[in-house]
């Protein structure tokens, strides 16, 4: 399990590289290693879950959980630097690289900090959390995900998931229908589905 992108101290051999991504119009330079999730390019997921969300009206920060190397998180933080994005991960490696990215790209407006799950997250009243959940931690994992971002969204806020279809997409749609009461499909692309779910008064 150590060599996996979801565990705390990846043990595979580091040997990082650099390379160059467009995310919602401007151009970024990555740095990245063995033991992340999709070290050798933005994954198709990430990207259609980053050009797709858009920030809802309600005030607050906002959450990338799972951020890996940082392109959610950093690419949403530049796109909106009046919010502050708070950044989560339990890989350590992939913490340290996505604080590397933030430098290297010139982006303040983020927290990032290590967190099993949701964790961590001491703050409350989250207007968005962005999540492209670690499907190989198994299905228990995903769904704490959801149920964690439940809690830290303030009212009006929304979570953003991608997910493939084979990966459990019809089942994390359902779970989360019935957490949040609602919960809809903004788009579908080769095999990924994108789902937002919004808090509202019970």
């Amino acid at each position: 399990m150590t060599n996996h992108y979801f565990s705390q101290t990846p043990g595979s051999e580091s040997d990082p590289r650099f390379w160059e991504y467009t995310l919602k119009g401007r151009k970024f330079r990555f740095k990245t290693d063995t033991g992340v999730f999709s070290k050798k390019e933005v994954d198709f997921g990430s990207r259609l879950l980053i050009e797709t969300f858009e920030s809802p009206e309600v005030e607050g920060p906002f959450l990338d959980a799972g951020c890996g190397y940082g392109p959610i998180g950093l690419s949403i933080a530049s796109a909106f630097p009046d919010r502050t994005v708070h950044m989560i991960d339990v890989n350590q490696r992939a913490l340290s690289l996505a604080k590397e990215n933030a430098a290297l790209n010139q982006i303040g407006n983020v927290k990032i900090y290590e967190s099993d799950r949701l964790e961590e997250v001491n703050e409350q009243g989250f207007a968005a959390v962005l999540t492209n959940p670690p499907i190989r931690a198994g299905k228990k994992v995903v769904f704490d995900f959801f149920h964690q971002s439940y809690e830290k969204l303030a009212e009006g806020g929304a979570l953003w998931v991608v997910i493939q279809k084979k990966q459990g997409a019809p089942s994390a749609l359902k779970e989360i229908e019935s957490l949040f009461g609602n919960a809809e499909m903004i788009d579908r692309s080769k095999g990924y589905y994108i789902i937002k779910a919004e808090k509202v008064d019970s």
